[in-house]
């Protein structure tokens, strides 16, 4: 579950570098948010 929403994180960022000019400040924080998540996925030693 929490892989999928990393993925799905990503790829709403993806798209707001195509649409950067309207919503890319927010889904760039999306971005964080999807690396964080990865982050604790991996110090907990789940694998990725």
């Amino acid at each position: 579950m929490l892989m999928f929403l990393v993925i799905l994180l990503i790829l709403f960022w993806l798209l707001g570098m195509i649409t950067a000019t309207t919503l890319g400040g927010w889904l760039h924080i999306l971005l964080v948010v999807a690396i964080v998540f990865l982050l604790i996925r991996v110090i907990r030693g789940q694998p990725v």
